[in-house]
C-alpha cells in the first residue's frame, strides 16, 4: 500500500484528526497534486484553524502559486493563531516567512 492510499484510509477512519489531514495534504504536495493540496490547506484553515503547522506550509504553497497577497494573509492568520497557542517557535517561523515574502532580508530589520 502506498503512502497516499494509507493516509486516505487513516483519514477515513479518523476524519476529525487534523494531523492526519495535514499529513495527507503534505503528501498531495509531495506528489505535486496542487489542486488537492490547495483543497487540503483550505480545509485545514477552515475546519482546524488552531492547527498552527498549516499556516507556514500553506503560505509557501501560495507563494509558489504566485499568490503573494493570499500568502501574506495566511502568514498573518498563522501568527495570530501561534500567539493564541503560545507557540513562539511557530510565531518566529511565520514572522520570518512573512518578512521574506515582503522582501525583507534577516539583516533588514
Amino acid at each position: 500500500m502506498d503512502r497516499l492510499t494509507q493516509l486516505l484510509s487513516f483519514v477515513a477512519e479518523s476524519p476529525q484528526d487534523p494531523f492526519l489531514r495535514y499529513a495527507l495534504t503534505m503528501e498531495y504536495l509531495k506528489v505535486e497534486d496542487m489542486e488537492k493540496a490547495g483543497q487540503g490547506f483550505r480545509d485545514l484553515v477552515e475546519n482546524f484553524s488552531d492547527y498552527v503547522g498549516t499556516y507556514y506550509h500553506y503560505g509557501k504553497f501560495l507563494e509558489k502559486q504566485d499568490k503573494k497577497e493570499e500568502a501574506l494573509n495566511i502568514y498573518q492568520q498563522g501568527m495570530l493563531v501561534a500567539r493564541e497557542m503560545r507557540n513562539m517557535h511557530a510565531l518566529g517561523e511565520l514572522q520570518n516567512a512573512y518578512n521574506l515574502a515582503l522582501g525583507f532580508e534577516d539583516d533588514d530589520y
